[in-house]
């Protein structure tokens, strides 16, 4: 199926590893043009020349995108490279496992940079160019703990307000041709991943998590993700606005 990216410009923050390399290098598989950005410069090179492979044009941008001053360079040189920005991912994040007694002012403020304001800044920069086109994609990776209770406080709550904000930023872009849905994936396994790490740490401990958590037997992997990304991305997506879409192995407990 040609989903109609060819030569169009994503935008895909926290894509030198895991996820937001996946989405990057599906993307790069339709013919997209990709900019990408991580705080890590050398593994963010190495991911750039895999995209640059698959024959389309890339461009690295180490940057932290918690900073304001930082998400304004990304945007801006993408937009000097190419004059557009079609397809926005929102991928960075991350969390502490901090029991919510112990949690300081600053984590909370913390983790609402790393997993809502850095989305909402980026999102904000890019609109600009959509608007001038009269359409885009934005997609901010968020997880089923933003639609059910699960992980840490911290990350529960600022996974929730990332879907929060997509439906309404939907509802309020959709007579601008602009589309927004976020993807909540279940539990992803990945070389240098927390649950990778956790496997390695405790095999037995795992295989009992993954067999009473995650009724398909087996964590979800990067490109799978990226799989139901790279679509939402697309014209082929054009009725599906301000959802949010499960990628979890049957993982989720709600309903809806």
């Amino acid at each position: 199926m040609d989903l109609g990216l060819k030569d169009k410009v994503a935008l895909v923050t926290g894509s030198s590893r895991g996820i937001g390399r996946a989405i990057a290098l599906g993307l790069a598989d339709e013919g997209c043009h990709v900019s990408l950005c991580a705080r890590g410069e050398e593994t963010l090179k190495q991911t750039a020349a895999e995209v640059g492979v698959k024959g389309v044009e890339t461009l690295a941008t180490p940057a932290d995108v918690t900073r304001p001053e930082e998400v304004e360079r990304v945007v801006a040189a993408t937009l000097a490279r190419w004059g557009r920005i079609d397809v926005l991912v929102n991928n960075v994040g991350g969390s502490k496992w901090t029991p919510f007694e112990n949690v300081p002012d600053e984590e909370w403020m913390d983790i609402f940079n790393l997993n809502l304001f850095a989305a909402v800044r980026m999102t904000r920069a890019a609109l600009a160019s959509m608007k001038t086109r009269g359409s885009g994609s934005i997609i901010t990776i968020s997880s089923i703990f933003g639609r059910e209770s699960g992980g840490p406080v911290t990350y529960n709550a600022t996974k929730a307000a990332e879907i929060s904000m997509g439906k309404m930023l939907a509802k309020e872009l959709a007579k601008t041709g602009i589309r927004v849905n976020t993807v909540a994936p279940g539990s992803v396994i990945f070389p240098g991943g927390n649950w990778q790490k956790r496997l390695d740490a405790d095999p037995e401990g795992i295989r009992q998590f993954v067999e009473r958590e995650i009724p398909c037997g087996r964590f979800g992997t990067p490109e799978e993700i990226a799989n139901v990304v790279v679509f939402l991305a697309s014209d082929r997506a054009s009725w599906v606005n301000g959802a949010c879409i499960n990628v979890d192995g049957c993982q989720s407990r709600a309903l809806i």
